[in-house]
């Protein structure tokens, strides 16, 4: 059974007061109507853990961290990956983004097949094929390791794709 806690909270579940980077809270996972919900109280507001109380705990609300880049929506990715299949000469960056959906859990593995099996269009090598739930499709995806004097330009138009924001 996985649990899903939700964040803290802005502000003191009793005073209504904004939390700030610092400050002194303490949390407790209370039973609610057959549900488990996370409140969050000041220091100053705490007493002791309400009814129903699963567990609690004491924290410091922590620095607000400034995300700079985010990761690119998974949609945006997998538009890109079909938009690459029409361009040979980007097969090494086509691979290397299915491997990254892949290891975001976007795509999963099904039957490799062999350049026998593959689009006329395609390079001697391996084919993988991965299926993705999101589209009910399968790609097929050429299995083309960069050149050494691509790796650099590679990882820094694959950071390009895969991230957002910030610097990449």
């Amino acid at each position: 059974m996985d649990l899903k806690i939700q964040r803290l909270s802005p502000t003191c579940n009793q005073t209504g007061s904004e939390f700030k980077a610092g400050d002194v809270i303490f949390s407790a996972l209370v039973r609610e109507e057959g549900n488990l919900v996370r409140r969050d109280w000041s220091h100053e507001a705490w007493v002791s853990p309400p009814d129903g109380t699963l567990a609690w705990w004491r924290s410091v609300v922590p620095e607000q961290i400034d995300q700079g880049a985010s990761l690119a929506p998974v949609e945006v990715l997998l538009d890109t990956l079909e938009s690459l299949a029409d361009q040979p000469e980007e097969a090494s960056l086509r691979y290397l983004l299915a491997l990254q959906l892949l290891r975001r859990k976007v795509l999963r593995f099904a039957e490799s097949r062999s350049e026998g099996e593959a689009d006329a269009s395609c390079h001697t090598g391996e084919v993988v094929s991965l299926a993705c739930r999101r589209r009910d499709c399968e790609y097929h995806v050429m299995a083309v390791l960069p050149e050494a004097e691509e790796h650099a330009a590679l990882e820094d138009r694959l950071a390009s794709l895969l991230w957002s924001g910030g610097e990449s």
